[in-house]
C-alpha cells in the first residue's frame, strides 16, 4: 500500500465502531534497500515493541474498561503498521463489546499479525498497576556531554569511528539526544538511543557526533534503528552489536525498536520519558 494513502498527515473521522481495515501496513523492503540490505536476509534478529497507552473498550452491560498494551512485532515481518492508523483501530475499539479482556487480546492479535504479516504478541495491562520507569537502565554510560568538534544536523554516517589503536571491549552506551522527523508529515521524533557492543573500542565522541546528525533525518523509527545498526557494523566491525531506541509517545503510542545480533533481547525497561 503506497504511503501517500495512509491516514498519516491527514484530517480523519474518527470511528465509531469496530474496523480492521483502518490498519494500514507499510512494506519494510524500500527502507532496507536504501541501507543496502537486500533478498530478506537482514543481519539482525529483533522486535519493534509498540506501547499503546489508550486502549478501551466496552464490557457486557455498556460500561467501559481502559488499559494499555504492549504489542511486540517481529523484525522479520513483511511490514509495519503506520502509527496513526494504529491509533484509529484501537478508537474503533472504544464502543466494541468484548466478554472479557482475553477476547480483546484475541481479536487484537489477530488483526494485527494479518496486517504485519507474521506472528504479533500483545500483553493487555491494568492502568492500576503500579510500574517502574528509569532514566536509562543499569550499566549504561551516558555519552550526551562528550566534546564534540564541528556538529552536523545532516545525517553522516561518516562520523562514526573507533579510537586509534582501539583494544577490544565490551561496554553499554546511551544517549538521549536522538532525533528524527517523521517522513510524511516532518514533525519531530524524540528517542534515548542505547547501544550495547563487543568490538573495538568506539570513540564516543564520534558516536555523539554521529547520533546529532540524525537530528533532521527523515524516517521511521524502526529505520533509523536499523540504520545505526547498519552504519555500526560496517564502520566499527563489532563482534556483537545491539541498538535499541526507546521513543516519546505521540497519539498515545510510543515505538521502540531493537536490533541485536544476538537472538536473545528485548527493548529494555520503560523510560521516564516515555
Amino acid at each position: 500500500m503506497a504511503l501517500h494513502n495512509a491516514p498519516l498527515g491527514k484530517s480523519s473521522e474518527y470511528p465509531d465502531s469496530y474496523d480492521p481495515n483502518l490498519l494500514f501496513p507499510v512494506a519494510r523492503d524500500e527502507n532496507r534497500r536504501r541501507i543496502g540490505l537486500e533478498d530478506g536476509r537482514w543481519p539482525w534478529f529483533g522486535e519493534d515493541l509498540w506501547q499503546a497507552w489508550e486502549v478501551s473498550w466496552l464490557r457486557p452491560g455498556g460500561v467501559p474498561a481502559v488499559a494499555w498494551a504492549e504489542i511486540f512485532v517481529p523484525a522479520a515481518s513483511p511490514s509495519i503498521i503506520e502509527s496513526k492508523s494504529l491509533k484509529l483501530y484501537f478508537n474503533s475499539l472504544n464502543q466494541h463489546v468484548f466478554s472479557t479482556p482475553e477476547q480483546l487480546v484475541e481479536t487484537v492479535v489477530s488483526d494485527l499479525s494479518s496486517a504485519c504479516g507474521a506472528a504479533v504478541r500483545v500483553n493487555l495491562h491494568s492502568v492500576d498497576e503500579s510500574g517502574e520507569a528509569t532514566g536509562r537502565p543499569e550499566g549504561y554510560q551516558l555519552i550526551d556531554d562528550e566534546p564534540v568538534a564541528d556538529v552536523v544536523y545532516q545525517y553522516a554516517p561518516e562520523s562514526l569511528a573507533v579510537e586509534q589503536g582501539a583494544e577490544v571491549v565490551t561496554e553499554q552506551l546511551c544517549s538521549h539526544l536522538l532525533k528524527s522527523n517523521c517522513p510524511v508529515t516532518g514533525q519531530p521524533d524524540w528517542g534515548t538511543l542505547l547501544i550495547s557492543y563487543t568490538g573495538p573500542k568506539v570513540d564516543r565522541s564520534a558516536l555523539l557526533r554521529y547520533i546529532v546528525s540524525f537530528r533532521n533525518k527523515q524516517d521511521f523509527h524502526e529505520h533509523c534503528v536499523e540504520t545505526v545498526f547498519t552504519d555500526l557494523m560496517k564502520q566499527c566491525q563489532p563482534t556483537e552489536l545491539a541498538v535499541c531506541a526507546r521513543y516519546t509517545r505521540r497519539g498515545g503510542l510510543d515505538i521502540n525498536p531493537w536490533r541485536s545480533t544476538q537472538a536473545e533481547g528485548n527493548a529494555g525497561p520503560r523510560l521516564i520519558r516515555q
